[in-house]
């Protein structure tokens, strides 16, 4: 079995990229948190915009 690498995902309004191998210890989101399991109403932490307005990173 391979492991799985979790994308990175950038805010398209500030630039923060959310990076699942860091979580977000702020939020309490723990590291290892793909993108698509943030809790409901993660915003970006820098400029609070919602996870509709992050795309992932190449």
């Amino acid at each position: 079995m391979t492991e799985q690498k979790l994308q990175k995902f950038i805010c398209t309004n500030c630039g923060y990229v959310y990076d699942p191998a860091n979580g977000d210890v702020m939020s309490h989101v723990p590291p290892g948190t793909a993108f698509e399991h943030l809790p409901e109403g993660w915003v970006c932490p820098v400029c609070y915009v919602t996870t509709d307005q992050f795309d992932p990173v190449d």
